[in-house]
């Protein structure tokens, strides 16, 4: 895998990594739910205001720009995952984080990146090379290591609840996928507006007082990068990487927050807590390792989204075209047989024969 293609996955996680210790920071005053809501506010008013600087920067208004409206067939898509990824996952994350500590609660997000690949490749039959699966396995085992109370006869509540989260976020990754084409930065904005919206409002219904103006902005930037640029950045890798492959890249962003955690908060791990380390830093090196290339057939399809042209957008313009790159307009791709590293990103989402998807090719 190029560094290019990873970049935006890689830069997704780093935010939302270091994103968990500060909320960390900040949920020890104000309820969890309305933290959540104040998050995810923090993640839509800064891309609502990202996305008008940019298309007024184009000459367009923000109410005629195009590529500024979700297809109707999309919208059931972005609702649930909005619902799962917006509404319930934080709301579990952040009622997790009253009970577990900084450190703990990053590692554990890597669950994240295994339950968005089952789902991926049990419900939406994206392949899975063998170096992906062991690359689960080893984060598997150590999730199941580090949300085990020494002396306990059970995970922690905690953990529990942060591992609800994650499979809230897997759900969420995997919907948010049947809607990648579109504008990523208009999707994280509608998601964080949204889920804020409904999270900030249900908690104060039910009681939760706002905290300090201080702490309020604080939540809204921690936000704005960890959730929003954070989940702009994801749905880019979505087109390129495909759901599994982003979640294993995104994988990393535990190593950042458990990097933070000890700084602000320094302290002597338990002993199931480095061996728990080691075998989830071992899944994200065989993630990152893995290479995938077959001669693969692309079947004709029409659809629309931002492209340069390269291999796979080889067509004429039906209209005057500058040169510009990228760009984005309606084109059809015609049937197209080649051989080339690929992974299930919006071009490649072709079925495997029998076998295949247990081979991988190695670096």
């Amino acid at each position: 895998m190029s560094i290019r293609s990873a970049s935006p996955a890689l830069a997704a996680a780093l935010l939302f990594g270091a994103s968990t210790p500060f909320a960390k920071t900040l949920v020890e005053g104000v309820a969890p739910l309305l933290l959540a809501g104040l998050l995810y506010l923090g993640s839509g008013l800064g891309l609502g205001i990202l996305l008008a600087l940019r298309h007024i920067g184009r000459g367009h208004s923000p109410g005629d720009a195009p590529g500024l409206r979700i297809p109707r067939a999309d919208l059931p898509w972005l609702a649930g995952a909005i619902a799962t990824g917006g509404v319930l996952g934080p709301a579990l994350l952040m009622l997790g984080l009253t009970q577990t500590s900084g450190a703990s609660a990053s590692l554990l997000l890597n669950i994240e990146g295994v339950l968005t690949a089952i789902i991926a490749w049990c419900v939406f039959k994206e392949n899975a090379d063998r170096q992906i699966v062991l690359g689960m396995v080893a984060i598997v085992l150590g999730g199941v290591l580090l949300s085990w109370e020494p002396g306990g006869t059970a995970p922690s509540p905690g953990a529990l609840l942060i591992v609800g989260a994650c499979l809230c976020w897997a759900i969420d990754n995997n919907l948010t996928r049947r809607v990648a084409t579109n504008d990523a930065m208009l999707i994280a904005g509608l998601k964080g507006l949204s889920a804020g919206a409904v999270s900030t409002i249900l908690a104060l219904l039910g009681g939760a007082e706002l905290p300090p103006v201080t702490m309020v902005g604080a939540s809204l930037v921690v936000g704005f990068l960890g959730y929003g640029l954070s989940l702009t950045l994801f749905v880019l890798a979505l087109r390129t990487l495909g759901t599994a492959r982003t979640g294993a890249y995104f994988s990393v962003a535990p190593l950042v927050g458990v990097i933070i955690s000890f700084i602000l908060w320094p302290e002597n791990p338990g002993l199931l807590f480095w061996p728990a380390a080691a075998l989830m830093a071992l899944g994200v090196w065989l993630h990152l390792r893995e290479r995938h290339a077959h001669e693969h057939t692309h079947e004709a399809m029409e659809h629309s989204h931002r492209h340069v042209h390269d291999e796979h957008h080889q067509h004429a313009h039906p209209f005057a075209w500058d040169g510009a790159e990228p760009h984005t307009h309606p084109h059809r791709h015609e049937a197209l047989t080649h051989t080339h590293p690929h992974y299930p990103d919006i071009h490649h989402r072709h079925r495997h024969g029998p076998g295949h998807g247990i081979r991988a090719r190695k670096a």
